[in-house]
């Protein structure tokens, strides 16, 4: 019948043929496009949609780019956020991730033409950085750093470790869960409080892999306590011939002044660790990686080992670290070194600025934390500009969203972790909800 509503309905080709949706096709790809244009069909059919507004309906419901992934301000006060994907890179990171993303000399040695060692620079770079480590090799996180020296140190043979180091972390994910997987034993020693030096030489014998020390990032145990330094360590092991590994886990290179209780790993390669473990995006503020560390003859046998071809790193990754190592000051770096006066300056202006356009909006003290599993208990004094608690989910779901921490019935949004350059981004964004 002439009346038929589904004549109405634009063509599924007639539409991809429109010169917007051929250029968006290009952008994001041509099966993302078509499925917009049948969702906004259904909604022509359904009387929804007026079939003019066809192309326009079509261009409103694309997404900004081919990934779902969406940049989020994180006003939490957390610098290292693994929901928020822990550390953003530098721009001199996002720049070699770029150059990299093409067809790149990864490991072609072009003065040759021949096969190159893979991310040379980068593990200079590594080791620049970190002068006390004779070698350095780079897999894709630090569990599978720890997963990497378990295996090829200790699988069928015992790893000797404090029963207060037996860690979970994010998600229930349990450290000695991963090292039992390879086909180690854990030999634990000590209490859950408390470990000397003789519990670890009672542990050692013909069977010992390796002793491992790690660093129990997210929590703090006080009171009747006793641990064993890297160094006591060391002269316990003296002349047995068993590797000391140390997992430092963020990722600090060296002693930080805000910091003073964080291990590091030069000091910790200094006190006598034979290998040091660390994360790449924590406080070194790289990339997703895991960072190992130590004695040349160590690094080399995980490296010829089959299980570090399956985590090794990609070109993007090796290129964002150089970076990082290599370039300006990374983001996480510049928050934990902000000035609090200045950051109580810059709440003070935004906060006025709310004012004025009819926000209920104040400048407030606040604390924010180091995350990701570092410094635990370590409040980092700072600024922030506290709204509504309504704001918080508000923004969530905002364009461009910001995500805050509802705090006393307010929402937070500490500036410790936002980059001066977001400011206007986020008196955006606050005033855009405002306004609804």
């Amino acid at each position: 019948m002439s009346d038929d509503p589904r004549r109405l309905v634009p063509r599924t080709d007639t539409l991809l043929a429109d010169p917007q949706l051929a250029a968006a096709g290009e952008r994001l790809g041509r099966g993302l496009v078509r499925s917009a244009v049948q969702r906004v069909q259904q909604r022509i059919r359904d009387g929804e949609v007026a079939p003019a507004a066809a192309v326009d309906a079509v261009l409103a419901c694309l997404p900004g780019s081919a990934s779902s992934l969406r940049p989020v301000l994180n006003a939490t006060g957390v610098l290292v956020h693994t929901n928020l994907g822990r550390a953003p890179l530098s721009a001199a990171a996002v720049e070699a991730v770029t150059a990299a993303a093409g067809t790149t000399d990864v490991e072609l040695d072009l003065a040759t033409g021949r096969r190159g060692p893979r991310g040379a620079a980068a593990i200079a770079a590594l080791l620049d950085a970190v002068p006390a480590a004779e070698a350095a090799i780079v897999v894709n996180n630090c569990a599978a750093a720890l997963a990497l020296v378990a295996t090829a140190l200790g699988a069928g043979r015992e790893l000797v470790l404090a029963r207060g180091e037996l860690v979970e972390i994010g998600d229930g994910f349990r450290i000695p869960e991963l090292l039992v997987s390879t086909g180690a034993r854990l030999r634990e020693v000590g209490t859950t409080n408390r470990a000397t030096p003789a519990d670890y030489r009672g542990a050692l014998g013909p069977d010992t892999g390796a002793v491992l020390k790690v660093h129990p990032s997210n929590f703090v145990v006080r009171g009747f306590t006793r641990s064993v330094a890297v160094g006591e360590l060391a002269a316990v092991l003296e002349g047995s011939g068993i590797p000391l590994v140390a997992d430092v886990g963020s990722g600090l290179l060296r002693p930080h002044s805000t910091l003073p209780d964080e291990p590091d790993l030069q000091s910790t390669l200094a006190a006598g660790a034979d290998l040091v473990l660390a994360s790449g995006d924590k406080l070194l503020g790289g990339p997703q990686a895991g960072l190992i560390l130590g004695r040349a003859e160590l690094v080399e046998r995980l490296r010829r080992h089959p299980l570090y071809r399956a985590l090794r790193v990609d070109k993007t990754t090796l290129a964002a670290l150089e970076a990082t190592l290599r370039g300006p000051l990374p983001p996480v770096q510049a928050m934990l070194a902000a000035d609090l006066d200045g950051l109580r300056a810059r709440a003070r202006v935004l906060a006025q600025r709310l004012t004025a356009a009819g926000v209920e909006a104040v400048a407030v003290g606040s604390e924010a934390r180091v995350g990701g599993g570092g410094a635990p208990e370590h409040p980092l004094p700072s600024a922030a500009v506290a709204l509504p608690a309504s704001f918080a989910e508000a923004l969530r779901r905002s364009p461009r969203p910001v995500v805050g921490r509802v705090e006393d019935g307010r929402t937070l949004l500490d500036l410790r972790s936002v980059p001066p350059s977001a400011d206007e981004d986020l008196a955006r964004a606050v005033l855009e909800v405002a306004a609804r």
